[in-house]
């Protein structure tokens, strides 16, 4: 039964608007990242690498929407009458500098994205050696990304009207499937890394904790990955709908690692996890941080993307 498709000129109209709502969130989430981690600091204080990257990606996410509206006047307002085929014709064009922008700031996002993933495994494990096949998978990404904008500049009539079977959408398929695997490669060490720590040190402690850090990075990332494999069933269906999701993933990147850092930074002042930090308050919990001292690496603004935990603060055992 073949699958109905969705005319593209309503599909661009539904991804700008469904996208201006999720950037509305977005810019209030990097509001209140900021104001997290300014309010009541002093500006030597401020974890400088988390404003750089949450600053990044309101300014990715910003320039996407920007390209987007602009895109959508060019094929309803500007090129309605003159480009041959209509509207629906000028947003299937792939060649058309706005649609190049627009994946092209899509794609920087992603890697931002990523990068910041496999970044936060690294500080977790202090290893360089677990993160080496999220790193050559992530240079995968950044080759299938260069190839698949390069593809859209260059795409022929006959590409762009069996996208779905022909080497350009062979290219988003490649892009889509290796970003979702190191995403969830990525996430799945970090969040074992986490649970690891966690039962080792609540098996000695009298406090039992509930590794609410472990599940909002659990949540983000289900929350990418399923905007991601939503894409590839579009894409697996031959559906139109394609385009709409490509759009709504950009700010669903921003919400992501925002709900990460709002939350990391709201565990500083986490009372009921004061006792997991260096020095409890009973005789067992003093003994459970002298036998687990507090690594030189998990010290205040040395993880910037992790950021102080008191959840994994004290919890790493020296080995």
């Amino acid at each position: 039964m073949p699958v109905a498709r969705v005319p593209l000129d309503v599909a661009v109209i539904m991804s700008t608007v469904l996208e201006g709502i999720l950037y509305g969130f977005s810019a209030l989430m990097f509001i209140g990242t900021i104001w997290m981690f300014t309010y009541k600091h002093r500006m030597r204080d401020v974890n400088r690498p988390i404003a750089a990257v949450a600053t990044l990606l309101l300014v990715l996410s910003t320039a996407h929407i920007i390209v987007g509206i602009i895109h959508l006047e060019d094929g309803l307002v500007k090129y309605r009458d003159t480009f041959p085929g209509g509207p629906a014709a000028f947003f299937a064009y792939a060649p058309q500098p706005t649609f190049v922008a627009k994946n092209a700031i899509y794609i920087l996002q992603t890697l931002v994205g990523d990068g910041v993933v496999i970044y936060r495994c690294y500080v977790v494990w202090q290893s360089v050696w677990i993160i080496v096949i999220p790193c050559i998978m992530w240079c995968g990404v950044a080759a299938c990304s260069v190839c698949m904008v390069y593809s859209f500049s260059q795409a022929s009539i006959s590409d762009v009207e069996n996208f779905f079977t022909s080497k350009l959408g062979h290219w988003v398929a490649a892009f889509l499937t290796s970003t979702l695997a190191t995403n969830v490669l990525s996430t799945g060490l970090l969040a074992y890394r986490i649970w690891m720590v966690e039962r080792r040190v609540s098996a000695i402690r009298v406090t039992k904790g509930n590794m609410p850090i472990l599940r909002v990075f659990i949540d983000a990332a289900i929350m990418y990955s399923a905007a991601l494999c939503s894409s590839l069933i579009c894409f697996a269906l031959a559906n139109d709908g394609l385009y709409v999701i490509g759009d709504v993933i950009n700010p669903i990147i921003s919400i992501a690692f925002y709900m990460v850092f709002i939350r990391v930074a709201t565990s500083r002042n986490d009372k009921n996890y004061i006792s997991t930090v260096g020095g409890g308050t009973t005789e067992t919990e003093r003994s459970t941080s002298q036998r687990y001292p507090m690594n030189n690496t998990y010290r205040q603004n040395d993880i910037p993307f992790l950021v102080d935990s008191p959840e994994l603060e004290g919890k790493r055992p020296v080995v």
